[in-house]
């Protein structure tokens, strides 16, 4: 068995953006969004490689292999990207699953993320978009607001598949 992971982790004045596999994260920075994760796949590696366009990549047939992945095994060395990243009040960050962002445009997730002021909103309505856009694969969206200066108190909400493995209290530290 193996996982994707992507995920935002803040320390002290540096976000840091972890991620393995082909789920995705996108940055939502006055208005534009920008993709800042790299998909470990075999048609990423053919788009990297001009094999094959962009375009291309959003239909083939082997667009689901991952070249790198959480497999649990020590001696295996699993490969992780870690990126420090300059965190701004006013962010907007995407986490999501391949089951949202191999159904749903750009444009779209650029509108949607755009168009709902709540976060959990914006989760809620790109889960119930790439449903209906008739996706086969597990869809989970996390949307995190930057706020400067604020610490929220309160649990997390899980919206998509997440919320049926995660709706048990969760413990904030």
């Amino acid at each position: 068995m193996a996982t994707t992971f992507t995920g935002l982790f803040l320390s002290g004045s540096g976000l840091f953006l972890a991620h393995v596999g082909d789920s995705r994260g996108y940055l939502l920075r006055d208005g534009s969004l920008s993709r800042q994760t790299r998909d470990d796949s075999w048609v990423q590696h053919l788009v990297d490689s001009g094999l094959i366009s962009p375009r291309d990549a959003l239909t083939h047939p082997r667009r689901n292999i991952v070249t790198a992945s959480f497999q649990g095994d020590p001696r295996d060395g699993d490969a992780l990207t870690v990126t420090r990243l300059e965190p701004r009040a006013g962010d907007r960050w995407l986490l999501c699953s391949d089951g949202i962002s191999d159904y749903l445009p750009h444009d779209v997730l650029n509108d949607v993320l755009s168009a709902h002021t709540a976060a959990d909103t914006a989760a809620n309505a790109l889960v119930a978009m790439a449903i209906e856009a008739g996706t086969h694969d597990n869809v989970t969206a996390v949307v995190c607001d930057l706020v400067d200066g604020e610490v929220l108190d309160g649990r997390p909400l899980f919206a998509g598949a997440a919320a049926d493995h995660f709706a048990e209290d969760v413990a904030i530290a």
